[in-house]
């Protein structure tokens, strides 16, 4: 429970409020004047202040100090004393940001209401505030190669406006991450952010969790449309929202207005939508499963996010972002990777995306020792699918080939290998396999490989 500060010119007003609180388990600190308010709040931010009107020796006022106050710490509830004749500065100052004023005398009944109050509204701010912080680290995009790049570049680009995005790649690949980086850098970001699993809502209750409901002996139940006004609603796998929805969604798109279930009342919202899908709409308004106009509608700025084949210079910086995250969020083992750990993870098939990498280090993680940095066998032993004793050392194309013809082989798909690691490269790539840029340039030529291959 933090402090709260008292501010009163008189001494007895002040000691009296502080033994009155101090009494109800609160930790209280003093000030006299606006100069001893401010070094306070500089040197250690309140939970709450006590603030009266009319301060004597004091080079600010109380509305000035509540001005300077909500400037700098807009967290911080202030509640404002009043004398009889200031009642009107009481109401000016609440337009100010203040949480309430009490009247002099005060009631200490009041007094401790209006306190445990506001103590309650600075908690609950602080609690939001550090849960937005984590969500943003926990979402946070990682990466530095080209393809990572110019996914952020496209974000960037449609932070401030509130064009829907729809954003398409396979599943796993962080679509998700890239709908809160949209969140979170927008005008949006205080407001909430809903996601609506399309794919896990059964279909009969859709409308209801959308919409909401109204009567049947349970009053008001806002939908998940209503709980994310001014916020932004992320659509998770919209080609799975069944059709019937689909045309309801559409008038709220158009609209901005819907009625809950079993309601007569249109309830207005103002939310940014964003939505994602790992399948092809285009083929499902063919066979008529999605309409058209939504795909329209939604598809206002559409924004491919990579997979991570894609995105193998990446690969060791998530592997190591995910190890940090176990061990803060977790407890997990904070563990060192191995060079030879990150390039086996670079030339690891990864069908189930950023999704399929973050599960393998976390059964490293749980399953290896502690302390000690990741290796390569680690890996292998975790990689999903066969053994490494059903895994098969060569493969048959090599097996049947003469030892020139299977050496180019292995030549050209090791190469091939490293220039998608290091993202075309074509230095990093040299300096890697231990060759001159130069010869490496003729040895790509004579195997009929470009730069640019994947």
């Amino acid at each position: 429970m933090g402090e709260i500060l008292i501010v009163d010119d008189e001494k007895d007003i002040r000691e009296l409020i502080s033994d009155i609180l101090k009494d109800e388990g609160y930790a209280t600190r003093l000030a006299a004047n606006s100069q001893e308010c401010m070094a306070a709040v500089e040197e250690n931010p309140p939970a709450l202040i006590i603030l009266d009107i009319w301060l004597r020796d004091s080079e600010m006022d109380g509305i000035e100090i509540l001005k300077a106050v909500k400037a700098n710490n807009p967290g911080i509830p202030v509640v404002i004393i009043s004398g009889h004749g200031n009642i009107e500065l009481a109401v000016a100052a609440i337009k100010q940001g203040a949480y309430d004023f009490i009247e002099k005398p005060f009631n200490i009944d009041q007094l401790i209401v209006v306190i445990a109050r506001a103590m309650e509204t600075s908690r609950l701010r602080r609690e939001n505030v550090e849960l937005k912080h984590r969500d943003e680290t926990e979402f946070q995009m990682i990466g530095e190669g080209a393809a990572f790049r110019a996914l952020r570049s496209k974000l960037d680009k449609v932070l401030n406006s509130n064009a829907r995005v729809m954003l398409t790649g396979p599943s796993g690949c962080g679509k998700d991450v890239a709908a809160r980086y949209i969140h979170f850098r927008s005008k949006r970001a205080d407001g909430p952010f809903v996601t609506i699993n399309c794919a896990s809502i059964e279909p009969e209750r859709m409308e209801e969790v959308l919409f909401g409901r109204e009567g049947g002996g349970s009053g008001v139940q806002p939908g998940l449309l209503e709980q994310g006004n001014g916020g932004t609603i992320y659509f998770d796998e919209v080609a799975d929202m069944p059709v019937g929805t689909q045309s309801k969604i559409l008038r709220v798109l158009v609209d901005q207005a819907f009625r809950r279930v079993g309601g007569s009342l249109r309830v207005r919202v103002n939310t940014r939508v964003v939505s994602s899908t790992s399948r092809n709409l285009e083929e499902l308004i063919a066979s008529g499963h999605f309409r058209e106009e939504l795909y329209h509608r939604l598809n206002v700025v559409p924004i491919g996010v990579p997979p991570l084949e894609r995105r193998l210079e990446d690969i060791p910086l998530l592997a190591v972002h995910f190890i940090e995250s176990f061990h803060r969020t977790q407890g997990l083992p904070m563990r060192a990777l191995s060079e030879e750990a990150a390039l086996r993870l670079q030339c690891m098939v990864w069908p189930g995306n950023v999704r399929q990498l973050k599960n393998v280090v976390e059964r490293v993680l749980i399953l290896g020792e502690n302390g000690d940095p990741i290796t390569a066998s680690e890996l292998l032993q975790a990689e999903d699918g066969p053994s490494s004793e059903e895994q098969v050392l060569i493969s048959g194309e090599l097996a049947s080939q003469p030892l020139r013809e299977a050496r180019l082989v292995f030549e050209k798909e090791y190469l091939l290998a490293q220039i998608n690691r290091f993202d075309g490269n074509i230095s990093r790539t040299a300096n890697f396999v231990g060759m001159e840029r130069s010869a490496l340039h003729r040895k790509l030529k004579s195997l009929g490989i470009s730069a640019t291959d994947r």
